[in-house]
């Protein structure tokens, strides 16, 4: 005799709530309860109040529904920044269906890629854009939306319907309630070791990663209702998907930007009153790097910009705190997690990500998943103490989520080390991890050490092929606006600061450092080219480097 399924719900008090969790709960609370209050401003001095917005999205959704989009369909939105882009992905979760966020930057096999993971029959985007889909690859869509209005000569749009998000109406109720455990999103990985993965994200897995972007490590949210939370990263990006979403958890307002724009920075802040923001990668090093502001005083706050969240914690991270008199909290995260490690208010170690937050498991661990001892670089791997606090897969590639999810544990493919204090550092990507004359190389801390000259404005260290053995480690550059760069001087500038066996022996210049769609600095194509003709050779140049002086 068969036991009957389990069919009842988690006690209130330990299941998450859908109020507190599910984007449409969210919006009509505050909509009900603070109707006036501002919710997003955008870059042409319009805004919504949250009763606005909530109207805008319903009618969005309604026009959605029209098209017959259903509460669990995935709907792919390629949109740039701006109210289009954060009304569609606002109704696409309003009706219970999964937002499915493409790059503004993809074309060709990544491009089909993509769409095809998706499996969704119906796309929004604008003409310019949709004229780079390939016809062969679109069987599954069904209509098209082009939010522009404008005619694309494709095939494509030939042999699929055009639809537009028709106003006004009443919407149907949902079928059934959003549940915190319903996949909100697929939004998909750089690509940097393949082809991107679509990281399936939960309406949990989502609101606690946007809760941690701006708190301690107890969960006390840094936010407040008075805050606005500048979002200057892409709404198909994690990074700037919690921006909103932090927003709605407390009930603040976002100031929506197209991107990051180094000179448009400080004046984008004191246009929009943006009192919070993300700086990621090398935007605090781009900013530091910057002549003085008219009437600057170091150390003081000239704007309305109170805290930012700095990633990772570098050396021009601390300076950009120190010259513009702001709080700083940095972490780890990436798509597939929520925050796993958290910093203190203004951390003044450079290289650190913090210590594990609250209902966090986190661990280092080697090639068979045991714990190293402190020190010991190894993969860092992470799970929550609660459900669906993390990724539930990658969408159609159960042999990649069967991977990164074994024995029980999401593994980050980062490398890590802890010191004795407790404190983590992110050493390297496992794949990037350079291997010279016997020492292990990290290419995040060469990278971070190169940064530190004031003519370098971001920089990627690789390895290459050694005629002796192992890997000889080269590093590309692009310069600060301005300026120039005598290899031999740089050398100079690092002997000091790095261990003998770190010091490059190439350098490369550039204009621009490739990167791929989401903006990390693209190793693979570096990597094919490999030493070129306008590659720098140190030892070509008689530089030799001395061993230290206790090194045996």
């Amino acid at each position: 005799m068969s036991a009957d399924p389990i069919t009842h719900s988690l006690p209130a008090d330990l299941a998450p709530s859908r109020d507190s969790t599910v984007l449409r709960y969210q919006l009509e609370h505050w909509a009900a309860t603070t109707p006036q209050q501002v919710f997003a401003v955008f870059e042409d001095g319009s805004e919504w109040t949250y009763a606005q917005a909530l109207a805008t999205v319903r009618s969005t959704a309604l026009g959605l529904r029209r098209l017959g989009v259903q509460q669990g369909d995935p709907v792919l939105v390629w949109l740039p920044n701006g109210a289009d882009g954060l009304r569609c992905w606002f109704a696409v979760n309003y009706l219970g269906a999964v937002y499915v966020a493409i790059n503004t930057a993809y074309r060709g096999g990544l491009l089909d890629h993509v769409v095809h993971n998706a499996g969704a029959r119906l796309l929004i985007t604008l003409a310019p854009l949709a004229e780079r889909l390939n016809a062969d690859k679109l069987a599954q869509l069904q209509q098209v939306v082009l939010l522009d209005g404008g005619t694309v000569d494709l095939p494509a749009l030939q042999q699929h319907g055009r639809g537009t998000l028709q106003q006004g109406g009443e919407l149907a109720p949902l079928q059934r309630p959003i549940e915190p455990w319903d996949t909100q999103a697929i939004y998909f990985t750089s690509g940097t070791t393949g082809p991107s993965k679509g990281v399936l994200s939960s309406y949990t897995h989502l609101g606690t990663m946007s809760r941690h972007t701006l708190a301690r490590r107890d969960g006390t949210t840094l936010l407040t209702a008075q805050d606005r939370y500048m979002l200057n990263l892409p709404l198909f990006h994690v990074g700037g998907l919690v921006v909103p979403l932090a927003v709605l958890a407390v009930g603040g307002s976002v100031a929506v930007l197209q991107g990051f724009d180094t000179a448009g920075f400080w004046p984008a802040v004191q246009r929009t009153g943006s009192t919070c923001v993300i700086l990621l990668g090398v935007m605090a090093a781009y900013l530091v790097k910057q002549p003085p502001l008219p009437g600057e005083r170091p150390g003081e706050r000239h704007t309305a910009l109170r805290h930012v969240v700095g990633i990772p914690l570098t050396e021009e991270t601390l300076a950009f705190r120190q010259r513009f008199g702001v709080d700083l909290t940095t972490l780890f995260n990436m798509s597939e997690v929520s925050c796993p490690l958290i910093s203190d208010l203004n951390p003044t170690l450079p290289g650190s990500c913090g210590t594990p937050r609250d209902g966090m498991q986190v661990r280092i661990v080697d090639a068979n998943d045991y714990p190293v001892v402190p020190g010991t670089v190894g993969e860092l791997i992470v799970r929550g103490d609660e459900p669906w606090t993390l990724n539930h897969g990658y969408n159609g590639d159960a042999e990649a989520t069967a991977r990164a999810w074994r024995n029980g544990w999401f593994h980050t493919g980062d490398a890590f080390r802890q010191d004795a204090a407790g404190h983590y550092f992110f050493v390297d990507r496992i794949k990037d991890a350079i291997r010279r004359r016997g020492e292990n190389i990290s290419s995040f801390e060469v990278e971070s050490a190169v940064m530190l000259h004031p003519a370098v404005r971001e920089a990627a260290a690789l390895a290459v092929p050694s005629a002796e053995s192992e890997d000889e480690v080269l590093v590309a550059l692009a310069l600060v606006d301005g300026h120039t760069l005598d290899p031999a001087a740089l050398i100079a500038f690092l002997q000091p600061r790095m261990a003998h066996f770190m010091i490059p022996r190439y350098l490369r210049v550039l204009p621009e450092l490739p990167k791929t769609p989401t903006n990390k600095v693209q190793k693979v194509a570096l990597r094919a080219e490999g030493i070129t003709a306008d590659t720098w050779d140190r030892e070509r140049a008689g530089i030799r480097i001395a061993r230290d002086k206790f090194t045996t």
